[in-house]
């Protein structure tokens, strides 16, 4: 297939990352955009059958410059070492260079709290923990020790920090405040994290009209279940940022309902939050909403605002008329929800 100014990559990956992906793609045909898209391959699925989790050619065509953007499902990752094999997720983001990850997490005031919630998890995608350097060593006295290796940069750190504040001043303009909160643990990790936390906050200096303050990451996490309408945006390292994004998706009822999206310069790939759920796969039963919303979010950064708004109703108007998957005690199953969806828009 020859790239045009249309195309849009789609790489299912595992479990039911093929199934959600399918009702993103029916939902943006619904658009009438013309879109043209194509599958290409990653995933431990992949790797069984090719001993590649991320297949050369996979890497080749999206580096070939012609897609507009791109849509991951969800990845299975042995919970055992495997010769030969690392996430594919992981090596994408490096590869393409999407150093941030984006999570919204959002409800209007008919959530328990009876306040809107607006949050934007801002997270590192490039390095802390996620660099997977590990070594395992036997001691003398026959016991085993582990050591993994912890990266952050203040590249890094101020590049992550820039793309905060200007969503936050991209809100503000919207909504006439905004504030970024930075997470860290530098009281105990006062390197590490005393480098990101530094390295943020010097950032801040360049955005005088937004608010800033920070929060340790694990009264962050107390704080952001107690009283989660007062964040705005959320920046945090890669490890802290995963852990509390899949967290924030409890205050809105399920992962299967919080989009994503790997954000470099030069490339924009959207991913749900939630994993392959193998135990559900070929069910039928998936929540596609995380993707269909992962889809807005590609759809809004190549300008078709409108197509956005539209489908982000669909989906509210659906949820409205009780048509939801078992993950939010409901009975329809995947292909209803799309369906609904794409009935409503079109």
């Amino acid at each position: 297939m020859t790239p045009s100014k249309f195309s849009i990559a789609l790489i299912p990956g595992d479990g039911i990352g093929r199934e959600v992906i399918q009702s993103a793609k029916e939902v943006l045909q619904a658009t009438k955009i013309p879109f043209v898209f194509e599958e290409l391959q990653a995933g431990w699925e992949t790797f069984l059958k090719t001993k590649y989790a991320l297949p050369p050619e996979t890497v080749h065509r999206l580096l070939s410059g012609g897609y507009v953007g791109a849509m991951f499902g969800a990845v299975s990752s042995p919970v055992r070492r495997v010769d030969g094999y690392s996430s594919p997720i992981i090596a994408l983001r490096k590869t393409l260079d999407l150093y941030a990850n984006l999570r919204p997490v959002e409800s209007d005031d008919s959530n328990s709290f009876k306040k809107p919630i607006r949050l934007m998890i801002v997270r590192e995608n490039t390095e802390c923990l996620y660099v997977k350097s590990e070594k395992l060593f036997t001691l003398p006295d026959g016991t085993k020790r582990a050591v993994a290796e912890r990266v952050i940069t203040e590249t890094a750190s101020e590049r992550i920090g820039k793309m905060a504040f200007n969503l936050a001043r991209q809100r503000k303009a919207q909504t006439g405040s905004a504030l970024v909160t930075i997470v860290h643990k530098s009281n105990v990790l006062s390197v590490t994290d005393g480098l990101f936390r530094e390295s943020v906050f010097q950032v801040s200096k360049e955005y005088p009209d937004i608010a800033v303050d920070e929060q340790i990451v694990d009264s962050m996490v107390y704080k952001l279940f107690k009283e989660p309408y007062k964040f705005d945006v959320i920046v945090a390292p890669n490890l802290y940022g995963d852990i509390i994004s899949d967290a924030a998706a409890a205050l809105v009822g399920s992962l299967g309902l919080v989009p994503g999206a790997n954000v470099g310069d030069y490339f924009y790939l959207a991913e749900p939050v939630h994993g392959s759920a193998p135990d559900i796969q070929g069910k039928g039963i998936a929540n596609p909403i995380g993707a269909i919303r992962s889809a807005v979010m590609l759809l809004n950064h190549l300008g078709y605002v409108t197509e956005g708004e539209k489908i982000s109703k669909a989906i509210t108007q659906t949820l409205n008329k009780g048509i939801v998957t078992p993950d939010l005690g409901g009975h329809f199953g995947t292909k209803d929800i799309t369906q609904s969806i794409i009935n409503i828009i079109s």
